[in-house]
């Protein structure tokens, strides 16, 4: 899980990764050359970079690349100039490196890119590079909705409390009736609990992806639908729906997944809300 996030803060593609740590309350760092220069003037006291003794750009961004678990590199077509170096760098130092071309991938194909690169390596320090915003001026948006997308799909698991933690069991029964009976019931209560950036992020997906949906809602079908406890009739109609009769828990749910995705594509713009 990522607790801090680094870039060199250049205008684009660095100041996007910053910017995104503070509004999801990340911690964020990293270096700068000497003047906390940008080639829009001196950076933000906001952002919180070290200055580096020397102006020379190649050595800051060498040195956000050590101090990193691994490194993001963000560009609209192939990496040149800066964001060439960065991937030298990581290469020369032997670090995690992700290059994602927004030209070939869309903006929700790449997030769930960047999330399983970064569970795959166990990043806790991610350094995020691209254009400058004179270079490419959709840098600084693109970098940011992705960004945010990656770990706000975290996020829904994250907050949202384990019924495991603490079993009551004596409740679950009591409330056993107002659970959903139904796949398509279990698909409206879960609608009913989802931000609208929530319902614009899942209805994104393409089809072929909703099975990355499932690690982020499983806890949601535990806590709103109890398909893990008690809901016999809710599992019963996830079968039948698939004509299988020993449809798993895990399979019930990407039934009652695809249901919700089904429903959102009738009623939410296909886009990233900022």
């Amino acid at each position: 899980m990522v607790k801090k996030i680094t870039s060199g803060g250049q205008t684009g593609a660095d100041q996007a990764a910053l910017d995104v740590a503070i509004r999801l309350g990340i911690s964020h760092g990293g270096w700068i050359p000497k003047g906390r220069k940008t080639e829009n003037g001196v950076l933000d006291d906001k952002y919180q970079l070290k200055e580096m003794e020397t102006g020379n750009y190649n050595e800051r961004t060498e040195q956000n690349v050590i101090h990193s678990d691994g490194t993001l590199i963000m560009s609209h077509g192939k990496l040149t100039g800066g964001s060439d170096y960065t991937r030298e760098m990581a290469l020369r130092h032997n670090r995690p490196w992700l290059h994602i071309d927004l030209n070939k991938t869309i903006a929700f194909q790449a997030a769930s890119k960047i999330r399983s690169w970064i569970a795959k390596n166990k990043l806790e320090v991610l350094n995020v590079a691209g254009p400058r915003a004179s270079k490419d001026p959709a840098i600084y948006k693109a970098t940011a909705d992705v960004l945010e997308t990656a770990f706000y799909l975290d996020l829904i698991d994250v907050t949202t409390p384990d019924p495991f933690s603490t079993p009551d069991r004596r409740r679950v029964e009591i409330e056993k009736d107002s659970f959903p009976q139904t796949f398509e019931q279990a698909a409206d209560k879960l609608l009913s609990k989802l931000s609208l950036r929530d319902k614009t992020m899942i209805a994104n997906i393409p089809e072929e992806n909703l099975i990355d949906l499932y690690q982020s809602l499983e806890v949601y079908m535990r806590n709103e639908v109890r398909l893990w406890l008690t809901n016999e009739v809710l599992l019963e109609s996830c079968r039948s729906a698939s004509g299988k009769n020993d449809l798993s828990e895990h399979h019930a749910s990407l039934i009652i997944i695809k249901t919700l995705w089904n429903k959102l594509q009738q009623t939410n713009v296909l886009r990233i809300v900022k």
